[in-house]
């Protein structure tokens, strides 16, 4: 029987793994958005529609909510939004700031911040709007 437990947990590791890869394939800069919670320069969030760095799980962040709502694709519509309501878009901090790119082409700028996590994650707008998030030991 643990054997049979093993072989279905592995299979959901590997699930939620792919998944992440293919939708960072989907946003632009999807696998180099910048790590919030680090000081660290090039520090990347891997699940980027969840409130967990490494392997996502059911909190979803405010950004992930509107991924899914636009079909998991990038839109126009997408692009423009704030999600985290930090005052900045979606593609202004994702390195697409005139909602130009499309999937399977390299951004033209890098991206800046996370637009899922209101960020700098220890301002007072930020802590009021990211509330429930506890990954950043700085918020802790």
């Amino acid at each position: 029987m643990t054997f049979v437990v093993q072989i279905l947990t592995l299979c959901i590791v590997i699930v939620n793994v792919y998944c992440h890869e293919e939708y960072q394939k989907r946003i632009p800069n999807g696998n180099r958005v910048p790590n919030p919670c680090s000081k660290i320069q090039k520090s990347i969030w891997k699940a980027v529609g969840h409130f967990n760095n490494t392997h996502g799980g059911v909190e979803i962040s405010s950004f992930g909510k509107d991924f899914k709502n636009s079909n998991k694709t990038w839109t126009i519509t997408l692009c423009n939004l704030d999600s985290d309501g930090d005052g900045k878009t979606n593609g202004e901090e994702l390195g697409d700031p005139s909602c130009v790119w499309t999937p399977g082409k390299e951004p033209k700028v890098p991206a800046k911040n996370h637009p899922g996590i209101c960020e700098p994650v220890d301002s007072v707008r930020c802590k009021r709007q990211n509330q429930g998030f506890n990954q950043c030991p700085q918020l802790n």
